[in-house]
């Protein structure tokens, strides 16, 4: 089971340590306490905060992240542990010494792996989702006819409607639940690179040198649907804003259940086996990564719908 994913999303706190807990205070309130070993990922979402050095330390002793989000609720900064494994200069040293054909074929499996998600979420949805499985088959190495592109552009209006437009920095409902929910998959997915004791500005297929994480970004790509998923289901239910309630259902994707091999694991533990199975292929160069099977409709069904 994963920990918890901490937002302080109101402004002019001042956030402490005492005897183990993290300690949010504002004037005027009661404090609100926290255990230290229960945050996975910290996310501060609001103005004026403050924060001590021990509780950053502390944070980055236990291996939590700590997202600094701006405007549209985007991760601006990341702060990250420095060791984050034992055999972290071994793997990074194997990381940096992959083959490019080795890449390729990774990002291969993580397109597949998306798009079928996609087709995934796209039936439980009940949308037309037979193309999918096709466009997943005939992603080749490094994906050179950019069928991931293409998946896309079908994808988000059979998914969120003709009118929708996937925009980072745009504005409306869905742009700043998608913003919000993949903040919180790009932290997980970021903690879980840096415990594998690997470097996540070292990407397989992105590759931008003002991008800290492009690594992060290149193994979040088959999880992204899922967040879809609660976004999908929040705009269903008339969700215009991103408030607490749709706050807590985003943050609940991490705890969904996927089938992985003949085993059950949530997003959290899905991402650390990934990056384990990646630490492997760059010790070995065999492109064989472990990724979850494509949730069924009941699978889905939680993120679809609002908590009884």
């Amino acid at each position: 089971m994963s920990g918890r994913i901490v937002e302080v999303a109101s402004d002019g706190r001042h956030l402490a340590v005492d005897r183990g807990h993290m300690v949010v205070k504002a004037e005027g309130e009661p404090p609100q306490r926290v255990p230290l070993d229960d945050i996975d990922v910290l996310i501060a979402n609001a103005h004026g905060l403050t924060y001590s050095n021990t509780l950053l330390v502390k944070l980055a002793e236990r291996g939590a992240m700590v997202v600094l989000c701006g405007p549209h609720h985007r991760p601006v900064g990341w702060l990250w542990p420095l060791d984050g494994h034992h055999l972290q200069a071994g793997r990074m040293a194997a990381q940096l010494d992959a083959k490019r054909p080795l890449a390729k074929r990774l990002w291969q499996e993580l397109v597949r792996a998306k798009i079928t998600m996609q087709g995934a979420v796209l039936e439980a949805a009940g949308a037309p989702s037979g193309a999918f499985a096709k466009l997943a088959r005939d992603v080749r190495s490094g994906d050179p006819d950019n069928l991931e592109a293409q998946a896309a552009r079908r994808y988000w209006p059979l998914l969120m409607g003709t009118d929708f437009r996937r925009d980072k920095g745009g504005t409306g409902a869905g742009n700043a639940l998608l913003n919000y929910g993949y903040a919180i998959l790009r932290a997980l997915t970021a903690r879980a690179v840096m415990a594998a004791g690997l470097h996540p500005s070292i990407g397989l297929f992105h590759r931008n040198a003002s991008n800290p994480m492009c690594l992060v970004d290149d193994l979040m790509e088959p999880f992204r649907p899922l967040v879809d998923t609660a976004v999908r289901g929040l705009v269903v239910d008339g969700a215009d804003q991103l408030d607490a309630d749709a706050k807590r259902r985003l943050a609940g994707t991490a705890r969904l259940t996927l089938r992985v091999g003949e085993d059950s694991s949530d997003m959290d533990g899905c991402l650390h086996r990934l990056t384990g199975s990646l630490v492997t292929a760059f010790e070995t160069g065999k492109p064989v990564l472990v990724l979850p099977h494509p949730p069924t409709p009941l699978e889905l069904a939680p993120l679809l719908a609002p908590p009884c």
